[in-house]
């Protein structure tokens, strides 16, 4: 029998571990020396184990410099400028990787100049049979297009006036469960339905919102059901069409509820035979609201719709219209009273995949106010750095 020292044992143990990180990197080095054409080493397992271990992270930020013709003007999103001058509208780190054979993580964290917020983070299942998949954590649901969207997927500097007024400035979000599934049918058709915490006042503020009445059963819960469905009509257009239902409690006293029905679409033209790069994006989507208040059902509705047209590889321009409505005695909104109505143009540059520039202008008609006429134009700067994904040329 051989005895060793613990010490010595220790010793023995790092020398063995720095002597395998050495000659799984050592084929790397020599690679750097090889002539022109030599054939690259095959990646070693204890490579493959290292760099499974580190997770995609990038960092985009959002800053705008704006002007209003109103000291406080009626923006309504929560990374809008509130006020002439520059705003930080969010710098995100964004962290997404495989975490075994059966789960994927990603998590969005936002950074504003007054604090911290966790957007998103959330699991979701890989390979699961029959086309189901499954996402738990806190998550953007999937109403609608835009909802589901971060700020530097958007085709416009500021949030849609009608998710603000619905769901609030952040966009309806919560801790929860997501189950979708992808049907078998000869086009994309997906069904799916998730069930989260429906307070806070930024992300739900038609339901529980800033009065969170409790958790006592299941119906306490806020409720999302979306059909998405997708055709492509030929090589240079595609057809994109769905329907969303999001229900729950709201907190204007137990047993009254909220109903918000919706319905999208997108169209995209991008010939792919054209001499030019061309591109064209029309989106659409409408939203009716019920909410049970003591004594009465309050009902409203809103929408949007925009052209965005790709003329340029760097370059691309559009408009957005937007027409929201009003009720007389609503207590998320008492001095909205009546029609909303807002103009949008933008004017986009993007000097590569990672950056862009953009200059907007609004022209906002909020009839309810003293003020009927309101105008604004910003001019929005983005930057990403990292493994998340470019913009799209």
């Amino acid at each position: 029998m051989v005895w060793c020292h613990p010490a010595r044992g220790v010793c023995f143990l790092v020398f063995c571990g720095i002597y395998v990180l050495w000659t799984a990197a050592a084929p790397v080095a020599q690679a750097a020396d090889a002539p022109p054409g030599a054939a690259e080493p095959a990646t070693t397992g204890v490579q493959r184990f290292f760099q499974s271990m580190n997770p995609h992270i990038s960092f985009i930020a959002d800053v705008a410099f704006a002007w209003f013709s109103e000291d406080e003007p009626l923006m309504i999103g929560g990374h809008d400028p509130h006020a002439s001058g520059f705003t930080l509208q969010q710098l995100e780190l964004s962290v997404d990787a495989s975490v075994d054979p059966y789960f994927r993580f990603d998590g969005n964290i936002v950074f504003s100049q007054f604090g911290v917020e966790v957007e998103e983070v959330y699991a979701t299942t890989l390979g699961m049979p029959g086309g189901f998949q499954l996402r738990a954590g806190q998550f953007l649901t999937r109403f609608g297009r835009i909802n589901a969207t971060h700020l530097h997927t958007w085709d416009f500097v500021d949030q849609s006036l009608v998710i603000g007024k619905f769901f609030g400035g952040e966009g309806n979000r919560g801790l929860g469960l997501e189950v979708s599934w992808l049907t078998p049918l000869p086009w994309y058709v997906e069904l799916l339905g998730s069930g989260i915490n429906g307070r806070g006042e930024s992300t739900a503020r038609s339901f529980w919102g800033a009065n969170d009445l409790g958790f006592r059963d299941p119906r306490d819960l806020l409720y999302v059901v979306a059909l998405k469905q997708f055709w492509p009509l030929g090589s240079d257009v595609s057809l994109g069409w769905g329907l969303s239902w999001a229900l729950g409690p709201n907190g204007t006293g137990l047993g009254n509820r909220t109903d918000i029905y919706g319905t999208d679409l997108f169209i995209k033209i991008r010939p792919l035979r054209a001499g030019r790069y061309f591109e064209l994006r029309w989106q659409t989507e409408a939203l009716l609201r019920y909410r049970q208040v003591p004594g009465t059902l309050n009902r409203d509705w809103g929408g949007y719709t925009y052209v965005v047209v790709r003329f340029a590889k760097r370059w691309e321009a559009g408009a957005r219209y937007e027409r929201v409505s009003g009720i007389e005695g609503d207590d998320l909104d008492p001095e909205w009273t009546s029609l909303r109505q807002r103009i949008s143009p933008q004017l986009t540059f993007y000097p590569s995949h990672f950056s862009r520039v953009r200059l907007q202008l609004d022209v906002d008609n909020p009839s309810y106010h003293e003020q009927a006429w309101q105008y604004g134009g910003m001019l929005a700067f983005e930057f990403n750095v990292g493994a998340h994904g470019a913009h799209e040329f």
